[in-house]
């Protein structure tokens, strides 16, 4: 990134091929989908996950486009020891990280009525793994003299409030503290974008709408979709473009952005 590719074709744009993607929370419902779409745009992809035997899972799973090959790490976010530890893991089994998508994610089901002091503390602390896998990256190409790119996964619970009556009466409201998380992820993209630039880092967000998985209550979905201008909820794959915009050189003159992928949601 930051070459000169006046000549450079859309499809070269796009194209992963010989770059490293880790990808934290790599066998979750939208990891998953992330881990796939870099994998099939060429990237190597190393899949993370508190839980090895699944990361390996994952990537055994993954196309190979040309060279690339895939690997599983365990990585758990809220432990620092494991933030260092799983970010050289990757680094030993691939050879460089490149790209990194902070899209792991561990909270407590518990909202505003009911959140303890610890379970709010204990969720804000998946910002600060996000910072120290991000820090991680950009000392790790600055080393290597090489760029890099870093992809948050916000909300656009981080921009907006919920609607308390989509919750009401069937689950637990939108969590409080879920929203203090997401704000601040976005913000520290910013931050990190202005101080990181002139290190050949790009800093970007990408903050999904509604996307939930099967396991959300049915009749929540349904009030969710009055909410969205086009009707209707997210599927994973429709979050790929925008996932592989801001890790590849389409996107070497963003950084320091919040992109909503969430059907209009926050358009009104």
């Amino acid at each position: 990134m930051g070459e000169d590719m006046s000549d450079s074709t859309v499809q070269q744009l796009f194209d992963l091929s010989g770059r490293i993607a880790l990808i934290t929370g790599g066998s979750g419902y939208l990891g998953q989908s992330f881990c796939r779409a870099l994998a099939e745009s060429g990237a190597t992809v190393v899949v993370a996950s508190r839980q090895l035997s699944r990361a390996r899972q994952v990537a055994d799973g993954l196309p190979r486009v040309g060279a690339a090959e895939h690997f599983g790490v365990e990585l758990d976010q809220l432990d620092e020891q494991s933030v260092a530890t799983g970010f050289r893991a990757a680094v030993d089994v691939a050879g460089a990280v490149d790209i990194l998508i902070n899209n792991g994610q561990q909270g407590h089901a518990m909202d505003l009525t009911n959140v303890t002091a610890d379970a709010f503390s204990s969720d804000l602390r998946n910002a600060t793994g996000y910072f120290l896998l991000a820090r991680h990256l950009r000392d790790h190409v600055v080393a290597r003299g090489a760029t890099g790119a870093v992809v948050m996964v916000g909300s656009m619970y981080g921009v907006v409030g919920s609607y308390p009556d989509a919750y009401d009466g069937l689950c637990v409201a939108s969590p409080v503290q879920y929203h203090a998380l997401k704000g601040g992820i976005i913000h520290m993209t910013r931050h990190l974008a202005v101080y990181w630039g002139k290190d050949g880092v790009r800093v970007n967000c990408l903050s999904p709408g509604p996307f939930p998985s099967e396991k959300a209550p049915a009749e929540m979905v349904e009030r969710l979709k009055t909410k969205s201008p086009l009707g209707r909820m997210g599927v994973p794959q429709e979050l790929n473009g925008a996932v592989l915009l801001l890790a590849s050189d389409a996107g070497s003159y963003i950084t320091g952005q919040n992109l909503l992928v969430d059907g209009g949601w926050t358009a009104w």
